[in-house]
């Protein structure tokens, strides 16, 4: 029996676990890849504090780092459902199950889909999620790059060091991504942006060739020559497995309150998982924080 599980291994989870531990809880960690979560994939943060500029690996290295010696269990599995039992919830992942007093939702989110004809067909052969992952495989090549926030356009700057050029699409006729990172994207002059623009179609028979685009405004279909596509179009909550539990709301993301706490008791939320505004490390730690101190708080008020 443990005192609380978390789900998921991000900085929102890793905090939690962190907080719980040093509460003397008896804590597990079940998380299906790397510790780090989304940091895994991030070359560069530079507003971290305390850090001018870190990789995402090596931050999450160094959150991981304490969590062996406060007795913290890492467990890697992939959690299928939460059963609620009262005093006793049950964790169940594809092989095993677990009982814990509490349960962190520490999930994250994934990257969207286009839902475009070729996407699924080319994926790992010139399309793409993660350009920290991949870029290197795209050396002196044209690249195109789907979207307009923060990731779109961070990841851009970041294929520039490999591609002979990289070019934004954007549904809309100017992007959403911080001031500071339009202003590096329009100053590099490997970057090139087609607006109101959407992608119909990704091209290629072993891998990406060509791409379909299209203009919202004039209805132009125009098709252009790309060695491969670099995705980031949004972001959907990993919390199906909680669909019993009900405490999503209708897109999926988890509803809690400002104690990160979801509708059943012991149940609580944290990071990019949550109904949220920001989805930042700042942000998930301070999340995780919350919730290992919430966690201790239930266990104690209901010893």
């Amino acid at each position: 029996m443990y005192d609380t599980i978390i789900i998921g291994a991000g900085p929102a989870g890793m905090t939690a676990a962190l907080y719980a531990a040093r509460s003397n809880l008896k804590v597990a960690l079940i998380e299906g890849g790397l510790p780090g979560g989304q940091m895994n994939n991030t070359s560069d943060i530079e507003n971290y504090p305390g850090y001018a500029n870190i990789s995402g690996p090596e931050l999450a290295e160094k959150m991981f780092e304490p969590l062996e010696n406060l007795g913290v269990e890492h467990l890697y599995g992939f959690v299928k459902n939460i059963e609620n039992h009262g005093d006793v919830k049950k964790v169940i992942t594809d092989d095993e199950e677990f009982e814990t007093r509490t349960v962190i939702v520490a999930t994250g989110s994934k990257h969207r889909l286009l839902g475009v004809s070729g996407e699924e067909e080319l994926n790992s052969r010139g399309v793409s999620y993660c350009a920290v992952c991949d870029g290197a495989f795209f050396r002196d090549q044209d690249l195109l790059v789907v979207g307009g926030g923060d990731s779109a356009v961070e990841e851009a700057i970041f294929l520039t060091q490999f591609a002979k050029s990289v070019t934004i699409v954007h549904r809309r006729d100017e992007l959403r991504a911080q001031k500071v990172l339009q202003d590096r994207a329009f100053a590099n002059e490997k970057i090139n942006f087609i607006w109101d623009s959407v992608v119909k179609e990704i091209k290629g028979e072993n891998r990406v060739e060509s791409v379909v685009i299209e203009n919202v405004k004039t209805n132009q279909v125009t098709e252009h020559a790309f060695g491969g596509v670099f995705i980031y179009v949004g972001l959907d909550p990993v919390s199906d497995f909680t669909k019993d539990l009900q405490i999503q709301d209708e897109s999926g993301w988890i509803v809690t309150d400002d104690h990160m706490k979801t509708s059943v008791a012991g149940v609580f939320a944290v990071g990019d998982v949550r109904q949220k505004d920001l989805r930042q490390v700042t942000t998930a730690v301070g999340d995780g924080a919350i919730a290992g101190q919430e966690a201790y708080k239930y266990i104690t008020e209901h010893s």
